[in-house]
Formats: C-alpha cells, structure tokens, sequence
C-alpha cells in the first residue's frame, strides 16, 4: 500500500503545512533572493519553519526545494548545486518529522521549471523529465517519502515530473493552480486535471489544486475535482484568504478564522488532505488542525454556499467554463 494510502486508513484525512516563501520572507528572505539556498547558508531557519508546522500539527510537511531545478537555479548560478540542495532540503525535513514524536511525511516539493514547453517554447518534455530527475534524486537521497508536484499548469509538465518521479523509484502526487476564470494558465479544467494524470502509469497517490487565488476559489476547483473523481484522494491546499498588494508587498486577508472554515469546507467538498499555501503561517495551520481535529464530515457544499462562508470568487470561471460548477451531491 502506498504511504499516503496507508496514513489516510488511520484516520481519514491528514493535515499539509503552510507556506514556505512568504513565511521565509517573514525570517528575512529578500526579494529575488532563491529560498533553496537557505538549505545550505541558514538551515537553522529552514528547520525552525519544518518544526513550526509540525507543531501547529502537520501530518505532511512540503521540503523547501519548490524552484530546485537547474533550471530555476541557473537564474542565481547554483545550477551545478542540485543535487546538495535538494538533498538538504530533504534531510532537514527527515530529522523534524523523524523527531516530532507524531508520524510526518515529507513530501519532495517540485514545482515547475517556469519554461514554456515546445512547441510555444524551447523545452521538451524528453529534456524536462532529465530536469526533474536530477531534482528528484536529490530529495530521494535526502529522505523523502513522497514527490509533491505542485503548482503546475501544463499536462506535458506534470507528466514530466511524474515520469522522473518513477524513474527514480518515487511515489508522487500532482497538485495544479487553477488560477485563470477556473483554470489553468494552459487552460485546463480542475476536472481535466484530474482525469488526465489519474490516467498517468503508475498513477499518483493524490490529486488536486494549491495556490491560485482565494481560498473560495480553491474549494470550488476541489468540487470540480471530486464530481469527476469521487474515489481519488484529494488534496487542498489554498492560499490565506485573497492576496492584496499593499506598498511594496503582498499580503494576504485570510484570518486563522477563515482558514478554519475554509479547512472545513475542503473537507465537506471530499478532500482528504488539506493544508494552506501562501501566506498561511503557523497560526493559521494550528486553527485549521482544531476545525478538523473537532469537524463531523456535512453535506457537500455547492459554490454559493462556499461564497457565503469564505467570500466571492476571485476569478470565476467565464461563461465558457461554466461546467467547472458542478451539481449539489450527497457526500
């Protein structure tokens, strides 16, 4: 049985972390600074973030190691550190999960490569999987139990890092930021997603959305999710409430409150892990483990019931992708 099959048998559904960089910024990460590097210059930051999230009562915590491909680190001249950088990334995570007392998983943090795929751009998919591999076997080494693939918006992207993930003899998950009118940036659907890299062999052992732009929006991707694949383990993972630009930052509006209803809703919408993404510090992710911790599973929502709770949709889906709202069902 695969690791997150056999942890969600012992209770149904587990908790993912908070963010990395925004909470990074807040220890002194600067503007255009790669937060990867902090796995070898200030790994004493890099453990404290691990160790706040297990204690705010992660079952999963992501390895700080989102943009660890050569082909992000090139833009700061680290690309030859791959491998040391992931590595580390990964063991920092092994020893807080290895010592919190509770069983942790550490997900491996892919993120994309941030190029454009042939043929609108230059990087083939034969090339991106020999990308993700070298990233890949630098989070193996350094203990992973599972490759978090996340944030992706291309289909030939995720199955090139599904295909190095099991290359390298890893388990995976796919997660996608559904972020334009509903979809992706390349224009699929959260149901699309799903059905198209369920179809990957081996498939991954979850599913689902982070990021994007509010968490409103993100639980409705969740239902487009479960009305396709009601039997998939499904993961949530949504920014703190709705990014607003504020001087020359970005914060977030999302309060511990919210984030608890929003963990529940995640819930009441079929997704079986859940956690936060930008902006969601450990504050927030210690409220949404209580709302879970003490939440009886409801009704299924439908989208005007998770506007009523969360807020309205930040970029809801155009009159062309209507379908993305899905019918109320029973859970």
């Amino acid at each position: 049985m695969a690791i997150i099959e056999e942890r969600l048998k012992e209770r149904g559904w587990l908790l993912a972390d908070g963010a990395t960089g925004t909470n990074l910024f807040d220890r002194g990460l600067t503007s255009g600074e790669a937060p990867e590097l902090w796995n070898a210059d200030r790994p004493e930051e890099i453990t404290r973030l691990y160790r706040n999230f297990t204690d705010a009562g992660a079952d999963i915590i992501l390895t700080n190691s989102f943009g660890g491909t050569s082909r992000r680190l090139m833009l700061h001249n680290a690309q030859s550190r791959v491998h040391d950088l992931n590595k580390r990334a990964a063991s920092l995570a092994r020893e807080v999960a290895d010592t919190s007392g509770r069983k942790v998983l550490v997900g491996g943090s892919v993120g994309p490569t941030g190029d454009l795929f042939a043929p609108l751009g230059e990087l083939t998919e034969a090339a991106a999987v020999e990308v993700f591999v070298e990233q890949i076997e630098g989070l193996k080494a350094g203990g992973a139990d599972v490759i978090w693939i996340e944030t992706m918006s291309a289909l030939e992207e995720m199955r090139a890092a599904a295909d190095a993930a099991t290359l390298c003899g890893m388990e995976y998950t796919i997660t996608a930021s559904f972020d334009t009118a509903g979809m992706t940036m390349m224009g699929l659907s959260p149901a699309n997603m799903a059905t198209s890299t369920l179809g990957f062999a081996p498939a991954p052992h979850g599913v689902g959305c982070n990021c994007g732009v509010g968490a409103s929006d993100l639980v409705c991707s969740v239902l487009g999710i479960t009305e396709a694949v009601p039997d998939a383990v499904v993961i949530a993972k949504a920014n703190c409430g709705v990014p607003r630009v504020k001087g020359d930052s970005v914060v977030y509006t999302g309060t511990p409150e919210l984030m608890a209803e929003y963990a529940r809703l995640a819930r009441d919408a079929g997704a079986s892990i859940i956690g936060g993404c930008c902006g969601t510090s450990p504050a927030h992710l210690a409220a949404m483990r209580d709302a879970l911790d003490r939440h009886t599973k409801r009704a299924r929502p439908d989208i005007d019931a998770v506007v009523a709770a969360l807020g309205p949709l930040v970029a809801p889906p155009s009159t062309a992708t209507s379908s993305r709202r899905p019918s109320r069902r029973r859970s």
